[in-house]
């Protein structure tokens, strides 16, 4: 059976999408994961595309309210986000985590710029992922990770 990892932000829009989409796509075979916000908004676009840039789609993921998982119990829930982490209800977990990272909707600048840091942050969740969940780490997720870090340093040239 698999395990159930609830990753909670305060908008669903970036960070914690950004980590389930992670982790279903290294360890979908052990976790169900879901993502949800203290005040849902919309997937940030650039969210989307720093994902898409290294071969994660995540277009049809949806953002959702933390109210719509009241009741359900989960293996894990991790807060990524300082606030979503002071000012969640309590969710019932086996494992409650907090790891927080900036937030990349609050960057300014350029185009550029913003994508820059929607990637830093991107990369930071998928090291932290594969270090959290990938103590049972296989082949199949060692492919994957080698076919991401081939994507991103093409992206950075």
């Amino acid at each position: 059976m698999k395990q159930r990892v609830l990753f909670l932000c305060t908008h669903n829009s970036a960070r914690s999408q950004m980590a389930e989409a992670f982790l279903r796509t290294f360890y979908g075979d052990r976790f169900e994961a879901y993502s949800a916000g203290v005040t849902p908004t919309h997937i940030h676009p650039y969210t989307i595309e720093v994902m898409k840039e290294i071969g994660i789609d995540i277009s049809e993921q949806q953002t959702k309210s933390i109210e719509q998982f009241r009741g359900e119990t989960f293996d894990y829930v991790i807060t990524v986000c300082d606030n979503a982490q002071k000012t969640c209800p309590f969710f019932p977990g086996r494992t409650i985590l907090h790891h927080g990272f900036e937030d990349p909707s609050t960057a300014s600048g350029s185009q550029e710029e913003i994508c820059s840091v929607f990637r830093r942050v991107r990369d930071e969740i998928k090291e932290w992922i594969l270090n959290q969940f990938g103590q049972q780490n296989n082949q199949s997720v060692e492919k994957k990770t080698n076919t991401l870090a081939i994507n991103i340093k093409m992206i950075k040239k």
